[in-house]
């Protein structure tokens, strides 16, 4: 085995165990005691897994795991369903548009792929406070949304440019609207794209911690499932019996959610590529 070989083996393996290592204690150490959790934080429990602490996070007075999930989920599709009422026909324009503006805007848009959403926290509290929606549901959805924007036109445009133009032709004569002809015939043959826009959206919705932390606060009482974990186990930090089954059942949902749409992830990114 060469050194080059021994060197990508050894990286990958490093890489593999940065990423697996996290969630593998999660994993373990949420069915264990808080004694077998500081004294083999990597091994198994002593005493076998138990079920027990599960149990107690799910019927905690302190955290509802039930409320936040449904809470989250209402989240995950008004931030796709806005996404893609929004998002769907600019996105059009801007691929079949020729001008230099469009281009202009399409520059615009993409740049949000380069700002980190938290460094946008601050200004945005202060836009909100102005409007009266901080604290608000209306306020975080048009922030949540905002952030899905950037992601979702480059994958849009892009696919809608492998799109033949003769079919909006077709439309044309046929007596369709512009906007008639983007929902008819354009959209229904973007469904992998869709679909992978909306599994990347649902998961930075359901995983975001800072947004709703800070744009709808505790005051507002409206708690995410990160919120959430994070108000359960904050005045718990040391009982780790609370801490890894709170993150359990944060996490899993999305993990899954993954696991199973994977495939969609990357049918939809290769698409526009496919088809041209």
């Amino acid at each position: 085995m060469t050194a080059r070989r021994v060197g990508r083996v050894v990286a990958v393996t490093l890489l593999v165990l940065a990423m697996v290592g996290p969630l593998y204690l999660m994993l373990t150490n949420a069915f264990k005691s808080q004694h077998d959790i500081l004294t083999e934080p990597f091994g198994w429990p002593s005493g076998g897994f138990s079920l027990r602490f599960l149990t107690d996070a799910l019927t905690s007075p302190d955290f509802n795991v039930v409320a936040a999930y449904g809470v989250t989920l209402l989240f995950v599709v008004a931030v796709n369903a806005l996404n893609l009422l929004v998002v769907g026909p600019a996105s059009y324009a801007i691929a079949r548009g020729g001008r230099h503006y469009h281009r202009a805007v399409m520059l615009v848009l993409l740049a949000g792929l380069f700002i980190p959403g938290q460094t946008l926290v601050i200004p945005v509290i202060y836009v909100l406070k102005a409007l009266g929606l901080i604290g608000t549901v209306p306020g975080f959805l048009l922030f949540e949304t905002t952030l899905t924007v950037p992601t979702t036109v480059f994958l849009f445009v892009a696919f809608i440019q492998t799109v033949p133009r003769e079919l909006d032709e077709a439309a044309r004569i046929d007596g369709a609207s512009r906007y008639g002809t983007f929902w008819r015939v354009i959209f229904p043959l973007m469904r992998p794209v869709v679909a992978t826009a909306m599994v990347l959206n649902s998961i930075g919705v359901w995983t975001d911690f800072v947004n709703p932390q800070f744009i709808l606060g505790p005051q507002s009482g409206i708690y995410t499932v990160t919120t959430g974990v994070y108000a359960a186990i904050s005045r718990l930090s040391t009982d780790y019996t609370v801490v890894y089954p709170n993150m359990l059942l944060a996490t899993a949902p999305v993990i899954v959610f993954y696991v199973f749409m994977q495939k969609r992830i990357i049918g939809g990114l290769t698409a526009g590529a496919i088809k041209g």
